[in-house]
């Protein structure tokens, strides 16, 4: 099966990797880019991109291989079989007769690029190639279906991702490379970060990846009162709104780990914000040894209480966990302020948020919070969060791929072989 169009469209995540075609509104394939190996000796084979999310696979103890690390394509090996398994099987397409329209993380270096395009006309043999940046395709899939709120043809696109954290200002449909912010931190971190909470404060998970970074986007959300929420956490676990059990998978009767009572871990969404008075009420109980005691637990579970929140506190305060990088309202900040002093009032009022790490409840409200401070009080701040964030960079590359001009941003097979990578990169604009 092929889209109306030919082209193939990959947004090669760190974390996912998102396939289809272009022209469809959604893509075929949103699978995890690597490969896994179970446990027990070597005559276990490798599962790779989907075979991970089949329900009969038990996912504890795996080993990981990832293609990219900290954003980047390192690996060409994995990578060659996850997009072997992906167009072989679920696109069921034959490159030699289809164009490949590839997201690019930002400031690729050549020599990686270089790589990605081996494997892509020499591995595979792809008709022909085009190479996105993904803030530039967030931004044209908002300003299509959005357009009374982007006139002035600009926005600030704010990716947080499996790997990193962007801030991109975006012009006409153009990143402004001077612009971009970074910030070291993603999906990818949070999750090894929750990891070392759980391995020290209950059992040890840290070979447990797939596992935590589920246990992650299901149960942790943003603080709005950090502090107060930190005092509630004391609370014995009969008052502790945030306090819930995480089950692990037995390998019999459950294969995949869940979440013991989704109604105790919705608790908190309940609480009033302005419920200081009570929560120091509710914190002078924690001296009471009666109210320390724990419930017995079963061995194949673990209890989250304030982890939940302090994870995703990474992403707006990382120095106060030793990292010395700045905050996400500060990198936006920054971020703006490198433009043009016309555009900065703009950018302000057209935040797009994006990646998968900006599901967590409450997160665009934290933002507003600590960016509100930081910005000149006659500039408006306006954050618009995407539908489905994780979908957003490909539905942006798959609008682009539908486009009437698209062939002519493309490099062909033949111009590959016959100016070979680097004079064929400046077609992109990189």
């Amino acid at each position: 099966m092929t889209g109306a169009s030919g082209v193939v469209v990959i947004d090669n995540g760190g974390g996912l990797l998102k396939a289809g075609f272009g022209g469809d509104k959604d893509p075929i394939a949103v699978v995890p880019n690597c490969m896994a190996k179970p446990p027990g000796g070597n005559t276990k084979k490798w599962l790779v991109a989907d075979q991970l999310q089949a329900d009969d696979v038990d996912v504890t103890g795996m080993t990981l291989k990832r293609p990219i690390d900290r954003g980047y394509l390192i690996n060409t090996d994995v990578q060659r079989e996850v997009w072997e398994r992906v167009v072989r099987n679920l696109l069921q397409v034959d490159p030699s007769n289809s164009s490949l329209l590839l997201v690019e993380p930002m400031f690729n270096p050549p020599a990686l690029q270089h790589a990605a395009d081996e494997l892509v006309f020499e591995e595979f043999g792809f008709n022909s190639l085009c190479v996105a940046d993904a803030p530039s395709l967030v931004h044209l899939y908002e300003a299509s279906h959005q357009p009374t709120h982007f006139r002035a043809q600009c926005s600030l696109v704010v990716d947080c991702g499996f790997s990193f954290t962007h801030a991109s200002p975006v012009l006409q449909n153009f990143t402004l490379n001077y612009g971009v912010r970074r910030m070291d931190l993603g999906g990818k971190a949070l999750t090894n970060y929750l990891k070392e909470l759980v391995s020290y404060r209950s059992l040890n998970v840290m070979d447990e990846t797939l596992l935590i970074d589920d246990a992650k986007e299901k149960l942790c959300f943003v603080s709005l009162d950090v502090a107060g929420d930190l005092r509630l956490a004391r609370l014995s676990f009969k008052d502790n709104p945030f306090r819930c059990s995480y089950i692990l998978p037995d390998g019999i009767t459950n294969k995949k780990g869940f979440v013991k009572d989704m109604d105790e871990a919705l608790r908190y969404c309940s609480l009033p914000l302005d419920q200081e008075s009570d929560r120091k009420d509710h914190s002078l109980e924690t001296n009471k040894f009666e109210d320390r005691k724990k419930p017995e637990l079963s061995q194949n579970e673990f209890v989250l209480t304030n982890e939940r929140f302090l994870v995703p506190e990474m992403l707006y305060h990382p120095i106060d966990l030793g990292i010395n990088q700045a905050g996400l309202a500060e990198c936006i900040v920054r971020a703006v302020q490198a433009c043009h002093p016309y555009l900065q009032p703009v950018l302000f009022e057209s935040i797009i948020l994006t990646g998968g790490s900006t599901l967590f409840p409450r997160f665009t409200e934290r933002l507003e919070m600590e960016l509100r401070p930081l910005v000149p009080d006659d500039y408006q701040v306006k954050i618009i969060r995407q539908e489905n964030p994780i979908l957003g960079a490909w539905r942006g590359g798959s609008i682009l791929a539908s486009s009437p001009g698209f062939e002519s941003m493309c490099v062909t097979k033949s111009e590959y072989e016959e100016m070979g990578s680097a004079r064929c990169r400046r077609r992109f604009f990189r």
